[in-house]
């Protein structure tokens, strides 16, 4: 049997074709999802713009009240009723209350209805407007001032009513019998039910107790209610001129000591004023500010104690944010060291070299960060073109001085450039948000500049996309 003859056919291998194009766009595809990826992850640098402004730091007090008060009480035993609402100015010979000794002024009122004339038109608008007052100002840490705010609607209620009926009362409490006595205001002025006993009190007598609140309290007479005889059931605020006696702190006192006038903002309306300030001792030994007021005691003519701002500080200069400001450290080199090298216009210092041909003076330019009446700061690291130990030469001088001596200065990282810069700030005034720093400084900062918000996520020199 015939061998088979081997087959001498050999499959042919094509060549492995590399294609460049995919390569290269597999590893820009890479590299593009790569960078995507780190700055997602990436935490973003945020930026602040610089403008102009001012920092205003109100100062809260709590303050006790000094008027010329006038207590009035009662000679007789029996039931009040009032004829005039709190805060509202009396002259003398104004009906401000009646006694009914017999407790039949009510059963009358009730069985002639004549006498019992409605409220109008203007008194309910009155009531309505203290209602709206009281609502928009209303502060559940104030919530005592409801209770006032009763106290105030029901006189004035009454007042309307009874001067309303006036005409009428008179001649049907004749005709009844009825022991029936009016009080009219001896002296002129400011209505007040609200007795609390500090109507004496004088600022000289005023200690650290008088503003312990917490027994504080204050009798009002309610209309129609019993009183007895002798009993005070009012008082007049005879003059327009107030006081408002406050605590100071050593500090507060040595920061005031220069002040005449202060101005100060109510919280309970928003009032704005401006009060002769002067520092008293109290009777406790202990420092206290006294502010007097002409205007505005009719405000506050139900209120003992009362809290308000007082606006000590007032800066105006370039707003920062405070989570800005860093602080970085330089070195110090005297002001007379200073040279311009040669044919440019770079500023520098000439700095001491050795070699084997002997000692030179080499001109080495800086960045100056800040200068005062002695020194220029320059950088303070690794990379800085001056180092210590390092000598810099005076000009036409053989006078040496050696780096070394450094100080610390506040600043922000400036990023107009694309890049974080220090830069030199000077804090005029600051709050808890906000510093106000000066404008116009060599060194410094101007407006619309961009400044990294936080200081502590950058570093010196980094690259910054806004």
């Amino acid at each position: 049997m015939a061998k088979k003859k081997k087959s001498k056919i050999i499959r042919y291998r094509h060549p492995r074709n590399i294609n460049v194009g995919m390569i290269i766009f597999a590893i820009i595809f890479v590299y593009l999802v790569f960078s995507v990826y780190t700055y997602m992850k990436k935490e973003k640098v945020q930026f602040y713009e610089v403008v102009e402004g001012n920092i205003v730091n109100d100062r809260q007090y709590t303050g006790i009240i000094l008027r010329d008060e006038r207590v009035e009480s009662t000679d007789r035993a029996g039931y009040i009723n009032y004829y005039i609402r709190e805060g509202k100015r009396a002259a003398i010979g104004t009906r401000i209350y009646s006694i009914d000794e017999t407790g039949n002024m009510a059963e009358l009122m009730q069985e002639n209805p004549d006498a019992n004339v409605g409220l109008t038109d203007a008194n309910l608008s009155d009531v309505k407007r203290q209602l709206s007052s009281f609502s928009m100002s209303y502060s559940d840490q104030k919530f005592e001032n409801t209770y006032d705010l009763q106290y105030s609607l029901e006189a004035a209620v009454l007042e309307y009513a009874n001067f309303n009926a006036l005409g009428n009362l008179d001649s049907i409490m004749q005709q009844a019998g009825a022991s029936f006595v009016q009080v009219t205001a001896p002296v002129s002025g400011v209505v007040s039910y609200a007795v609390d006993g500090f109507e004496s009190l004088t600022a000289d007598e005023i200690t650290e107790s008088t503003f312990d609140r917490s027994g504080y309290s204050k009798a009002i007479t309610k209309a129609g209610q019993l009183i007895e005889q002798s009993a005070p059931v009012y008082k007049l605020i005879t003059s327009d001129n107030w006081s408002i006696v406050f605590p100071l702190t050593d500090d507060e006192t040595e920061e005031y000591k220069d002040q005449t006038q202060l101005h100060v903002t109510f919280s309970v309306n928003d009032l704005d004023a401006t009060g002769d300030f002067s520092i008293i001792t109290g009777g406790d030994g202990g420092a206290y500010g006294k502010l007097d007021f002409s205007q505005y005691m009719v405000q506050f003519a139900s209120d003992r104690y009362v809290t308000f701002a007082v606006d000590t500080e007032k800066a105006d200069g370039l707003k920062i944010p405070v989570t800005a400001v860093t602080e970085k450290e330089f070195y110090l080199i005297p002001l007379e060291y200073m040279v311009q090298g040669g044919d440019s216009s770079d500023t520098g210092f000439m700095k001491e070299v050795y070699s084997e041909s002997g000692t030179a003076a080499e001109f080495v330019p800086v960045t100056i960060y800040y200068a005062n009446e002695e020194y220029y700061y320059i950088e303070k690291n690794e990379d800085a073109p001056l180092k210590p130990g390092d000598y810099v030469v005076k000009p036409d001088s053989q006078d040496r001085y050696q780096i070394g001596q450094s100080a610390s200065l506040q600043g922000v990282y400036n990023i107009n450039k694309g890049y974080a810069v220090f830069k030199q700030i000077e804090i005029i005034k600051s709050n808890d948000e906000y510093y106000s720093i000066k404008k116009g400084t060599n060194y410094g900062l101007s407006v619309y500049d961009h400044i990294v918000l936080d200081a502590n996520t950058v570093y010196e020199g980094q690259l910054i996309y806004q």
